[in-house]
This record gives C-alpha cells, sequence and structure tokens, in this order.
C-alpha cells in the first residue's frame, strides 16, 4: 500500500475538491462537508474525467411522493461527459449500483490529508473496472 501525502486540510474547504496525478494515477480529493473522500478521475461510464463535474444535491420525495426537497448538497457528483451521477461518500452509481467509482482511503493527521493507493479495499485493480463492497 501507498500512503501518498495530498494537501493540508485547511487548504481544501467544504465543497472543494483538489484532483492530483498520484504516479500515474490521477484522483480527486472532496471536502465533503469536513469528511475528506478521493475518487479515480476516471468514469465507469465511458472514461471520462468524472472528478471534473459537477457537485450538487438531489430531489428527494416524502413517502406519499406530494412533498419534494433537496438533500444531500456536496455529496452527489456528476461526470461532465453525460452526466452520469455518483455518491462521492460511497461510490456507487445513483441509479445502478453495479456501477461505482473506484474510490481510495483517506486519512487524515495532523491537518494533512492523506491517500492510500495501493492494493485495499475498492482501491485495487484497473480504474475502468467497477468494484463490489
Amino acid at each position: 500500500m501507498s500512503r501518498r501525502e495530498i494537501c493540508a486540510t485547511d487548504d481544501l474547504d467544504p465543497g472543494e475538491r483538489l484532483i492530483v496525478d498520484t504516479g500515474g494515477r490521477e484522483l480527486a480529493v472532496f471536502n465533503v462537508d469536513g469528511e475528506f473522500v478521493a475518487v479515480a478521475n476516471y468514469c465507469v461510464h465511458a472514461g471520462g474525467p468524472v472528478c471534473e463535474g459537477t457537485l450538487s444535491g438531489m430531489v428527494t420525495a416524502s413517502p406519499d411522493e406530494w412533498e419534494y426537497g433537496w438533500d444531500r448538497e456536496g455529496e452527489i457528483l456528476a461526470c461532465p461527459w453525460h452526466g452520469w451521477e455518483f455518491d462521492l461518500l460511497s461510490g456507487e452509481h445513483l441509479s445502478d449500483p453495479n456501477y461505482r467509482l473506484l474510490t481510495y482511503d483517506v486519512t487524515v493527521s495532523d491537518g494533512i490529508v492523506y491517500v492510500e493507493t495501493g492494493p485495499s479495499g475498492t482501491s485495487t485493480g484497473d480504474p475502468s473496472a467497477t468494484t463490489e463492497e
């Protein structure tokens, strides 16, 4: 496993992202309301630069489907090529959980954000492949 220093926590405000190349792997670290997450900058649909896409939320409906709301602001990432939407916290595609972004383990130590880029969890394999939990 390879631990890479990415940035200081103070350098990435909530709602911001930092796209970096870590030895041939392009990934982005996102600050999702104080939680740091990292995903490969590779859309599993068509290989687009997913991390350059729009961050937003999602429309939610009450059980009776007559009341709508807006939820999860800053947690939903849409690929700029075809609009596929992913949950940043899990990597899952919003409509089909069989598709998932390649995610990386993130640790914060002494105000520094680190990403584990080696074989662990969902961070192994070809970035074009989907991963299962």
